[in-house]
């Protein structure tokens, strides 16, 4: 049985700007990258067929490990298990809202990635963009907190190898799946 964790209190973390920083992605074609996937063989975005959801996050903490100084302060960056445990809870519904792949994302090794997949009971691969080639090819807004990349939190809705739809900024993150489920069934 899977276990959610209480959110934190988010009046009491800064929610982050719409500051513009993925507006190009809306619309934009992946690149043909392997991302090593936490399940099974890397994943290319853009060769899978139907629709994909990919939902992007800064990074989840690892057990015996202090999260980065000041991390509850930066917007936007607090949150992260409380957004896979969003997806892990609403698979279903995403499923029979058409939704033919679910991936996490972060540029975290893929070993952390594997244990929070684990931890979290996540019925959905994570892929790890710790080289950067996908943050590159797509000029993926970024920040650095304790000399650790992180990606800023973002959803996309693929179809057809291209970002159909992209949500930036995200908050509070525990509402991610619930947002991208609304936009998906209002499509039909």
């Amino acid at each position: 049985m899977s276990v959610t964790p209480e959110p934190p209190d988010w009046s009491r973390i800064p929610a982050p700007a719409d500051d513009g920083a993925a507006a190009h992605l809306q619309g934009a074609r992946l690149p043909a990258l392997a991302l090593p996937s936490t399940e099974g063989p890397p994943v290319d975005l853009s060769a899978l067929p139907g629709r994909t959801v990919v939902y992007v996050y800064p990074m989840t903490a690892v057990p015996g490990r202090a999260l980065p100084r000041g991390w509850d302060e930066i917007p936007g960056a607090r949150g992260c298990t409380p957004q896979s445990c969003s997806f892990r809870d609403h698979f279903a519904e995403l499923r029979a809202a058409g939704v033919d792949h679910l991936f996490g994302l972060s540029a975290q090794p893929l070993a952390e990635g594997a244990e929070a997949a684990r931890r979290l009971h996540l019925p959905f691969p994570l892929l790890s963009d710790a080289a950067g080639a996908l943050r590159r090819a797509l000029a993926l807004p970024s920040f650095t907190a304790d000399g650790i990349l992180c990606l800023h939190r973002m959803s996309w809705v693929i179809e057809q190898g291209s970002i159909r739809h992209c949500f930036h900024p995200v908050f509070p993150p525990d509402a991610s799946a619930a947002q991208v489920l609304d936009w998906l069934r209002q499509q039909r």
